[in-house]
């Protein structure tokens, strides 16, 4: 495994770097006081200055760059991991970039399983930044954590599917230019476990889709990137050229979808985690308590070194999932993917609950972002499978792995 970056890596790292230090970080206190202007507090993508920035974006070569292949930067994962942790760092960077969940993994799955059609009509605009999207899969009525729980109906009839159930926490939602969503539900209920489900596109504007309230987090209610949305699907009636893939296909590519998500998610995660330290190091050097500043404190100290040891194994594992997955696939990734999505959440949080300590009072305000940061990684362990589901999967693989390895030595326990 080689991790150094390459010439084009390194060239796409320092424009990012100058642009992110020139006007990104410069314009994050603007972007939150024109959305508050704005009528519709939930069209972040209307606020002017993330037209400029994306405009900017796109001149300087930084648009797409999650996306490998012919529509996107075709970047390799290891290519982006860098990238993608630099944008980690401000809210408004994914966004200026066009590399914003859930856009992206919808662009993945359009990309890798839509029509023609399809991508013309969707994956282009989105592509461009002129629409956003949303990805409809949770639900408050199952245990979601298990996918094959999913009860909305997407049922036939004649030339189109129509749809009914409910949904929750569907991020970017309320956003009114969110015009497109990918709805999970099941197809046909007397089908093989896994092949119950499908995918299915549904426009915003769909007759019977009711949009149901806004969801907070935390008390957050995550207005500057489209909010969480509850749905309603009453006899949303689509044509039958909607359907993604197959009938059936809906696991299958529910899982290709959130392969490349959960690592992207971790990439971001490292970047936030960086910024939470240099908000730490600074304020223990600006506070004094006791006759001393905060800097100069032992278990201050110890959780500033703590915090570098953690993100840096952390960033290396995330590494090396990102080269397995150019290298062997996700499916031959698929431990590392969920160990980095069980590492990064846990280890973030703790560097961040220890950079708002650092912090005092000022840590939980408005003032930072370490509080609504905080949140959103709190949620992490919730997103794209809970900690509890990959650690049982991790596990069980881990135990096939061990018994392989004793029946190739004959079967002898291990002696100590």
């Amino acid at each position: 495994m080689d991790f150094s970056l390459d010439p084009r890596t390194e060239g796409l790292r320092d424009n990012l770097l100058d642009f992110m230090d020139r006007q990104i970080h410069p314009a994050e206190p603007v972007f939150h006081e024109q959305l508050g202007q704005l009528g519709d507090r939930w069209a972040w993508d209307s606020v002017p200055v993330l037209a400029r920035l994306r405009t900017e974006a796109r001149k300087r070569g930084l648009w797409n760059l999650f996306l490998p292949g012919e529509h996107g930067a075709g970047l390799t994962n290891l290519q982006y991991a860098p990238l993608a942790e630099i944008t980690g760092r401000s809210h408004l960077a994914p966004a200026v970039l066009n590399c914003a969940a859930p856009d992206t993994g919808n662009m993945e799955v359009l990309a890798m399983f839509g029509t023609a059609q399809q991508r013309k009509q969707w994956l282009e605009p989105l592509l461009d930044g002129e629409i956003r999207s949303s990805f409809a899969m949770t639900e408050p009525d199952v245990a979601s954590s298990d996918a094959t729980n999913i009860a909305t109906r997407i049922e036939r009839d004649g030339d189109h599917y129509v749809i009914n159930g409910r949904k929750w926490w569907i991020t970017g939602a309320m956003n009114p230019n969110a015009r497109i969503l990918i709805v999970m539900g099941r197809t046909d209920p007397h089908a093989e476990r896994h092949r119950q489900q499908s995918m299915v596109l549904v426009p915003r504007d769909a007759p019977g889709l009711e949009i149901v309230r806004g969801m907070a987090v935390f008390g957050y209610d995550d207005h500057d990137h489209g909010g969480h949305a509850e749905l309603a699907f009453h006899d949303v009636r689509v044509p039958a050229e909607n359907l993604i893939g197959g009938e059936g296909d809906g696991f299958a590519i529910a899982q290709a979808r959130l392969g490349p998500g959960r690592i992207h998610h971790c990439m971001r995660s490292i970047g936030l985690a960086e910024r939470a330290i240099e908000l730490m190091c600074a304020r223990a050097e600006q506070r004094v308590a006791f006759g001393r500043p905060l800097a100069e404190q032992g278990v201050i100290r110890e959780w500033i070194a703590e915090s570098r040891v953690r993100i840096e194994q952390l960033r290396l594992l995330v590494l090396k999932t990102a080269w397995l997955m150019d290298t062997v696939g996700n499916k031959g990734a698929h431990t590392e993917i969920q160990a980095i999505k069980i590492a990064t959440p846990a280890t973030v949080q703790w560097i961040l609950d220890k950079a708002i300590q650092v912090h005092g009072a000022a840590g939980l305000s408005q003032d930072f972002p370490l509080a609504a940061a905080y949140a959103g990684i709190r949620t992490l362990r919730f997103a794209d499978g809970p900690d509890e589901v990959h650690r049982n999967a991790l596990a069980r693989q881990e135990l096939r792995r061990q018994a392989a390895a004793r029946q190739r030595v004959g079967g002898e326990r291990p002696t100590i």
